[in-house]
C-alpha cells in the first residue's frame, strides 16, 4: 500500500509507475471479471444496474456503452474546483487501489490514470457532490477526463478533457465492463485529501508547542508543568512528547532557574499545555492510522477476490473509521486554539502592565510589530474554529429511494478539518506576534530558552522580509504562512 508520505509526494508532482506485482494483480483480478461477465450470474455493477436498480440486468449488447453512462450520470457535483494537490492525491489513491487487485479494472484503466498524473492532466473536480459512501461524484469527474470528456487543468490552462489528453498524447480510455464502476466507486478524494491533512497536522503538533513555549517565556511562567515526573504520572504518550518538547524549548531560560520568575502556578491555559497538546498528538496519530488503513484496503464494491475466483457485494466503500477519526480530531484542534486564545488574553494584560499602550509612541511600536489589536481578529477566528468542531458524519439523509440510507460524509469531514487547521494557524500567528511584542518590552538581559530563541529568530527573519510599513494584515499573513509551512518548527 501507499504510505501517507508517498501520497503527499505524488500530490506534489512526483512521477508514478506500475510495478510488475501491480500488473500481475490487475490482470488476475481482471480475469475474474472477464469470466463472470460472460456468464449468467448477476453481479452488482458488472451486469446489473446501480443503487435501486441493483437487480436489473444490463444486456450484453449495451454493457460497454453502459460503462461510459455510469461515469457521465455520476458526474453531478458543483461548486469551486478542488485544489490540484487533492485531485492528484485522489488519482494516486485510485491507482493504488486498482493495483491491489480488488477492483477488476483493466490494465488500460490503470495506465490511463498513471499517464494523466505523469503528464500533469488534472481533472477539474467540483468540491461538492459526494457523501462518503464512495466519492462517486468526485471520482466521476476524474473518470470523465480519462474517457476524453469533462474538463482538465494543464499547466494552469483549463481545457476540455479531450484536448487535455490530446496535448499530452494520451488516448482516451474506452472502458470495458466493470471499468466505469471501478473508476468511480472509490474514496480517492477523501483518502487522498485525508493524507494531505494528516501530513499538515503532523507538522503542526510541533509548531503549537513552539508557540506556547514562547508565550510561557514571555509571561515568565512556571516550568513545573514539563517536569518528567508529571508526564510519568499519566501514561499518555502524546502528553509526554509535548512536555519533552517544551522542556527542550525552555532549556537555559531564566524561568528554569531556581527562585526565578515563576509564580506558584499559572492560569490553566499555560498549565495544561502538555495535556491539551498531547491530546492533539494522540488524535493526529489516530487519524493517521485510519488513513493508513484505508490506503491498505481494497474498498471496491463488488470486491474481486482473486484467490476465490469470485466477486462479493460488500460495504468496504464505507470509510467510517476514517470519517469518525477526522470528526474527533477537530475538537482537539479547537481545544488547542482555545488555549491559544486564552493565553492571548493574559499576554494582553501583561502588555498593558509593561507599557501604556494608549501613548502614541507605544501604539506606533505595537503596530509596527504586528498590531496588538490582532487579538480581536484572533477571537473572531476562534469563534469559527469552535463552530467547525461539530460532527459532520451524521448529517447525510437517506438517498436513492432509501437504498443508500447511511453515509459517512467523509469528504466534508476531511475538508472541515483542513479549514480548522487554517483557523488555528491564524490564531497561533497572532499569539506569536503578541508574545514577541511582550518579550521586546520586558526581556532586557534576561536569558531565554535556546529553543524559544530559535523560534524568535525564525519569526524575526520572516518579519524582516515584510515590506517596510506593511500593515497588520500583511504581517499576519506572513507569520500565518510561516506557521503553515512548519518553518518555525525547524528553528
Amino acid at each position: 500500500p501507499l504510505t501517507i508520505d508517498e501520497v503527499v509526494a505524488i500530490a506534489g508532482g512526483a512521477p508514478v509507475a506500475l510495478g510488475p506485482l501491480a500488473f500481475e494483480r490487475i490482470r488476475a483480478s481482471r480475469a475474474v471479471v472477464d469470466r463472470l461477465v460472460a456468464g449468467e450470474e448477476l453481479v452488482y455493477g458488472l451486469n446489473t444496474g446501480l443503487g435501486h436498480a441493483r437487480d436489473e440486468r444490463v444486456s450484453r449488447e449495451v454493457l460497454e456503452a453502459y460503462q461510459e453512462a455510469i461515469v457521465r450520470t455520476h458526474a453531478g457535483g458543483f461548486g469551486g474546483p478542488l485544489p490540484t494537490v487533492v485531485v492528484r492525491a485522489a488519482i494516486a489513491v485510485r491507482v493504488a487501489g486498482i493495483a491491489r487487485g480488488g477492483s477488476g479494472a483493466t490494465v488500460a484503466a490503470a495506465e490511463t490514470l498513471v499517464a494523466m498524473l505523469n503528464a500533469g492532466v488534472h481533472p477539474v473536480v467540483p468540491e461538492v457532490g459526494s457523501v462518503g459512501a464512495s466519492d462517486l461524484m468526485h471520482m466521476a469527474a476524474i473518470a470523465l477526463v480519462a474517457i476524453g470528456e469533462g474538463e482538465a487543468e494543464v499547466r494552469g490552462e483549463r481545457l476540455s478533457g479531450a484536448e487535455a489528453l490530446a496535448r499530452a498524447g494520451i488516448a482516451p480510455l474506452h472502458p470495458a465492463p466493470k471499468d466505469g464502476l471501478a473508476l468511480i466507486s472509490a474514496n480517492g478524494v477523501s483518502i487522498g485529501h485525508g493524507a494531505l491533512v494528516v501530513d499538515r497536522a503532523r507538522r503542526l503538533v510541533e509548531t503549537v508547542d513552539l508557540v506556547a513555549g514562547l508565550s510561557l517565556e514571555a509571561i515568565g511562567g512556571n516550568p513545573s508543568i514539563v517536569e518528567p515526573a508529571v508526564a510519568a504520572a499519566k501514561p499518555v504518550a502524546g502528553q509526554a512528547e509535548a512536555a519533552e518538547h517544551l522542556r527542550a524549548l525552555l532549556a537555559g531560560s531564566a524561568v528554569c532557574v531556581p527562585g526565578g520568575l515563576a509564580s506558584v502556578q499559572d492560569p490553566l491555559s499555560f498549565r495544561v499545555v502538555p495535556q491539551v497538546h498531547g491530546a492533539l498528538r494522540e488524535f493526529v496519530s489516530l487519524v493517521a492510522a485510519a488513513v493508513e488503513a484505508e490506503l491498505a484496503a481494497m474498498d471496491d464494491n463488488p470486491l474481486v477476490v482473486i484467490g476465490e475466483d469470485r466477486m462479493i457485494s460488500n460495504g468496504n466503500f464505507h470509510p467510517i473509521v476514517m470519517a469518525l477519526a477526522f470528526d474527533a480530531l477537530r475538537p482537539a484542534i479547537a481545544h488547542v486554539g482555545q488555549l491559544s486564545e486564552r493565553r492571548l488574553a493574559h499576554i494582553w494584560d501583561a502588555l498593558w502592565k509593561a507599557a501604556d499602550l494608549t501613548s502614541v509612541e507605544a501604539m506606533r511600536e505595537a503596530t509596527a510589530q504586528g498590531g496588538a489589536l490582532l487579538r480581536y481578529a484572533a477571537a473572531a477566528r476562534y469563534a469559527d474554529l469552535r463552530a467547525l468542531a461539530g460532527p459532520a458524519t451524521l448529517d447525510i439523509p437517506p438517498l436513492d429511494l432509501g437504498v443508500e440510507d447511511h453515509a459517512t460524509n467523509a469528504p466534508a469531514t476531511v475538508r472541515r478539518t483542513e479549514e480548522a487547521l487554517d483557523r488555528l494557524d491564524d490564531i497561533l500567528a497572532v499569539e506569536l506576534l503578541m508574545a514577541r511584542l511582550l518579550l521586546s518590552r520586558i526581556r532586557g538581559d534576561r536569558p531565554i530558552g535556546a529553543g524559544n530563541a530559535a523560534t524568535l529568530a525564525a519569526l524575526d527573519r520572516r518579519l524582516g522580509e515584510a515590506a517596510p510599513g506593511a500593515g497588520s494584515g500583511a504581517i499576519h499573513a506572513a507569520v500565518a504562512e510561516l506557521v503553515r509551512e512548519g518553518i518555525v518548527a525547524g528553528g
